[in-house]
């Protein structure tokens, strides 16, 4: 039965479900030489940027919490949000999802600091969380995507296309995803093997790294990716020439963001459904990937949540990738704090 021998297999769930234990690609295998390849380029790029900082420049940091504040002395283009919070303590670097500059603007918190600046940490119980949900919802389909492109064997060639722009009220993050699977309708044991699988990706607890980089870095980097390369122009020409670049663990992918910090801030996760898409991208079927999840820190429910999954299993509304769009990468940036 085709539908049961596409998906990865847990290995705890080896025993319960015998007719898929014959994939062989798992995220816990050997990293295949295009990760590795990828992987090779961006280490060597963000050394590259580390030492083109040259002499070290002192910044102040005013720091501003809900009952304290703080002055920090750190290093222009060097520190990060991430490093000031640790310096104010081990519960304030867990929790924090987003940093919040001067506040207007909200940053990724391993991206290096560009000057002196007012800061704010932004976590998921604040009073308006909106601007913060959208970060996590985007964090959730940047993952999504690394499980996917992780989640096939060999002989399944899989093309990471795009995720659309976050938006919690259609019940679903998103990942799209070219398959070259004719008609593929994932089982329900499938579906838990992936989410089982997202969770064990998260509870690894992957840094989200950033770092942007130059056209031709990106296009040498998505050079086997069709859909990514065509993208990298269009992407570069709204965003000063740069592509942004964001990793987890060997997992990298574009995004301008701002991510989530780390993957383990991702709690309950469920992939609800997998749709095959109506489309005219070239190169076989487009599988839209959709997904709902909790921070680990909101606590819901049995039966909430179960409503959740159950929207989820509805087809996301977001728009549909087709070969003529123009792309504004997930044209979801979310630069300034909106209400």
């Amino acid at each position: 039965m085709m539908n049961n021998i596409n998906v990865i297999l847990a290995r705890s769930m080896v025993a319960s479900f015998p007719r898929v234990a014959t994939c062989s690609k798992r995220l816990t295998s050997s990293l295949s030489s295009e990760a590795v390849r990828q992987n090779h380029l961006f280490d060597i790029e963000q050394k590259k940027q580390k030492e083109s900082v040259g002499r070290i420049e002192k910044i102040q940091i005013e720091y501003e919490g809900p009952t304290d504040k703080a002055t920090l002395t750190m290093n222009k283009h060097i520190s990060t949000p991430f490093d000031c919070a640790k310096h104010l303590g081990e519960r304030i670097a867990d929790q924090s999802a987003v940093a919040l500059l001067n506040n207007d603007t909200l940053w990724h918190m391993h991206k290096p600091l560009p000057d002196s600046c007012k800061l704010q940490f932004l976590h998921y119980k604040i009073p308006q969380p909106t601007a913060v949900n959208k970060i996590f919802w985007r964090s959730c389909s940047f993952i999504l995507g690394a499980v996917a492109n992780a989640a096939f064997k060999d002989t399944v060639k899989v093309q990471l296309h795009s995720f659309p722009s976050p938006n919690v009220r259609s019940g679903s993050f998103v990942y799209d995803v070219q398959l070259d699977l004719a008609d593929w309708k994932p089982t329900e044991k499938e579906l838990k093997v992936l989410s089982i699988e997202m969770i064990k990706f998260c509870q690894q607890s992957h840094a989200i790294e950033h770092m942007n980089v130059s056209t031709e870095l990106a296009l040498d980097l998505f050079r086997n990716n069709t859909h990514k390369y065509q993208q990298i122009p269009d992407i570069a020409a709204h965003n000063n020439g740069k592509i942004t670049l964001f990793r987890a663990g060997h997992h990298i992918d574009i995004s301008r963001g701002p991510m989530v910090t780390n993957t383990n801030h991702l709690g309950r996760v469920t992939i609800a459904n997998v749709i095959k898409l109506n489309t005219d991208v070239p190169g076989g079927p487009i599988y839209r990937f959709q997904g709902v999840a909790l921070p680990k820190s909101i606590m819901l429910n049995h039966f909430a949540f179960g409503l959740l999954e159950e929207r989820a299993r509805n087809l996301n509304p977001a728009r549909i990738p087709g070969s003529q769009e123009s792309f504004e990468e997930d044209n979801s940036f979310v630069a300034q704090v909106t209400a």
